[in-house]
């Protein structure tokens, strides 16, 4: 070979090359790979249907996809039992590559944790609950600012002074909501009473309209409810009997006797919860937020509502953001007589969600008495 120093030339240029391509294609591929979509999965344990809980948390998700665009992808499965089924699904979020994922329900949280802790390169967010990890955070709201201010307006509407109550679960939920609602109608009419009907469903529009039957015959001239569906709504304007909702704005269901709602808006708090994951300053929490957050807003008022009531509705509903009003401030005594918040005393969060007793004022039982 006459210039071997050729040879040297090409070898190292060759491998300079090689070097310069093994970078670049490094580089595209790491690049690539920063700019995959996150995929966030949604597991519905209810029918999406036009009103309630699952249909607020997918208008949540279209909120979400709207704002983020391609930065994700998203996926949901609806009308998942609560149990072993939600456990597949989850299981089957997680193999399909999901790397964020909500679950809507308190009946969700073990089968969260399981899964959770078997995925720990996965975020869970359960909306409810109170049991978190680190990879596993808490949402909810105060519900019950927007029942106790249901509770002050069925105070001012009602000629009879009773009130009906449908019910699904007792849960702590169920009962800071149904509780509040009772103290915000006596907050206006101390002898007013509540009557209670458990469903011991979510969702089953059938024992819901008979359970709104039942109490306009026991007298009944406001209803609200705490399950999923809109029968209650249907069946009181069918019978001129006010309604108060609970989850999504229902007015088009009770154009004249539905006189507000109670709606869940999830949208910014989803956009703000990605943007964390991808940001990668995500951490674990029991995110806990009312009106003045925005987690929950008061659907428009009918105009049936007169406005010296509105004037009060709104000076409370002021007040409960302001923080100068909190709808389980002492006194409070339960069923029987018993003194559950003292005077100048309020129940804090941790209290809140240990809530297992009805107040005074409510005909009816939890089941677990």
């Amino acid at each position: 070979m006459p210039y071997p120093e050729l040879s040297i030339f090409r070898a190292v240029a060759l491998r300079q090359f090689s070097a310069a391509l093994i970078t670049a294609l490094t580089v595209c591929t790491g690049a690539a790979h920063a700019a995959e979509p996150l995929k966030t999965c949604f597991l519905y344990n209810l029918p999406i249907g036009e009103s309630g809980w699952i249909y607020q948390r997918e208008l949540a998700r279209k909120e979400l996809v709207a704002a983020l665009g391609d930065k994700i992808t998203t996926q949901y499965v609806e009308n998942i039992a609560e149990g072993p089924d939600g456990e597949r699904v989850l299981r089957n979020f997680v193999k399909d590559g999901c790397k964020l994922i909500f679950a809507p329900s308190f009946g969700l949280m073990e089968q969260v944790m399981k899964v959770a802790r078997q995925s720990p390169d996965v975020i869970f967010m359960n909306g409810s609950g109170y049991k978190t990890a680190a990879n596993v955070g808490v949402y909810n709201a105060r519900y019950y600012e927007g029942r106790y201010l249901e509770g002050v307006l069925a105070g001012h509407m009602s000629k009879s002074g009773i009130a009906g109550y449908v019910g699904s679960f007792p849960i702590p939920e169920v009962l800071q909501g149904l509780n509040a609602f009772t103290l915000g109608m006596r907050s206006v009419n101390p002898k007013a009473s509540v009557k209670l009907i458990w469903a011991n469903t979510w969702y089953d529009p059938g024992k819901e309209r008979d359970a709104a039957g039942t109490l306009i015959k026991l007298g009944a001239d406001v209803l609200a409810y705490h399950t999923s569906g809109v029968s209650i709504v249907t069946a009181a304007e069918d019978k001129g009997v006010y309604t108060l909702g609970y989850y999504s704005d229902v007015r088009k269901f009770g154009p004249k006797t539905n006189l507000t709602s109670i709606m869940q808006t999830w949208g910014p708090f989803y956009i703000k919860t990605v943007e964390d994951v991808l940001a990668k300053r995500w951490k674990s929490a029991n995110t806990l937020g009312g009106l003045r957050e925005g987690m929950i807003k008061m659907a428009p008022l009918n105009d049936a509502v007169p406005p010296a009531v509105r004037e009060k509705l709104q000076e409370a509903e002021r007040a409960i953001i302001d923080g100068k009003l909190h709808p389980f401030a002492g006194p409070i005594v339960d069923q029987e007589g018993k003194e559950r918040v003292a005077k100048g005393k309020v129940m804090s969060d941790e209290e809140l969600n240990g809530m297992k007793f009805l107040v005074d004022g409510i005909e009816g039982r939890s089941p677990k008495h």
